[in-house]
């Protein structure tokens, strides 16, 4: 890899590959349409922390496909990580529409460029909420024909295309499935960051359901590593990239916060949300085998690192 395009740059997890790709010595090109689905401030926060003459933001939405054929037609890209998405189950369903153009459409607008200005190899950002009913751990090979989400059956579009355009035009494609990433700066809209938020400022937290759903927490530096090793020639496959261990429940995500804060949390149980799954678990022994790859950051040492952030800085 020489050069790159990453899309999504401005998300928790686009920004941190961006700054592991770029230690690398791997010229970025990164772009996203820094929509405000939630506090753009964070997204341009996430920005500004990186600094390398090797990295070249354009504020681009891959559902423009003639913005995105003139980026192909102005660079020679060796990869294609596409990490940009509309992402959360709870809003999907009140918005179906948005995650259908910018999950499955603007995917195959990447992927006709790629086809067009033939670029090899494509890495897709995927989804543990696929595997939704399953048996656990989820292993890769498991028939993920029943989302129960927009937010899922948009990444399941996404990824079939994916496959197509493999079969079709010979394009190398590699499809991570994430489970639950999180770290200092991370998406507003999720758990870590709201209860880390709530408990510092001493709010009531909210809790859907009775807090023993339980998740396969993964660190963001270990997410971003994975991906970028993904990067390399493997056919097609779909890895899961994962904690890997049993999964923590929010309650033992809470009690860890209380820790490193010294503060109490204030809970507020509310109803659970019936597109939520109950639990998630990876089994990572494909990543492992195919990619060398295992996470390195505990979940304490991440919830630690986690509550520092939030307690040392203000956007």
């Amino acid at each position: 890899m020489k050069k790159v395009l990453l899309t999504g740059a401005a998300g928790l997890i686009g920004a941190k590959t961006a700054e592991k790709l770029l230690a690398q010595g791997i010229e970025v090109v990164g772009i996203d349409n820094l929509n405000d689905y939630y506090d753009v401030n964070l997204k341009h926060y996430r920005l500004s922390q990186i600094k390398d003459p090797k990295f070249h933001f354009h504020q681009i939405d891959i559902e423009d496909k003639s913005k995105l054929r003139e980026l192909f037609k102005a660079n020679r890209f060796d990869v294609v990580f596409n990490l940009a998405a509309r992402a959360g189950v709870r809003y999907s369903m009140e918005n179906p529409d948005i995650y259908m153009t910018t999950n499955a459409m603007g995917t195959l607008n990447l992927l006709e460029c790629m086809r067009e200005f033939k670029v090899s190899k494509f890495v897709l950002a995927s989804t543990s909420s696929l595997y939704a009913g399953q048996a656990m751990p989820f292993k890769e090979d498991l028939a993920v024909n029943t989302p129960i989400s927009p937010y899922a059956a948009s990444k399941k579009a996404a990824e079939v295309m994916a496959y197509t355009y493999h079969y079709l035009y010979g394009i190398d494609v590699s499809i991570v499935r994430y489970f639950t990433v999180y770290g200092p700066a991370g998406r507003p809209d999720m758990s870590p960051f709201i209860f880390a938020d709530k408990i510092l400022k001493g709010e009531e937290l909210p809790v859907f359901g009775d807090g023993t759903q339980s998740r396969d927490f993964t660190f963001v530096d270990d997410i971003a590593e994975g991906t970028i090793l993904a990067g390399k020639k493997l056919g097609f496959e779909i890895i899961n990239l994962g904690g890997g261990n049993n999964p923590y429940t929010l309650l033992q995500m809470i009690e860890l916060m209380e820790k490193f804060s010294g503060k109490k949390a204030k809970l507020k149980l509310g109803d659970r949300i019936k597109a939520d799954m109950d639990v998630t678990w990876a089994d990572i022994s494909k990543a492992k085998r195919l990619l060398g790859w295992e996470p390195k950051i505990s979940f304490e040492e991440g919830i630690a690192r986690l509550v520092k952030w939030h307690q040392t800085t203000s956007l």
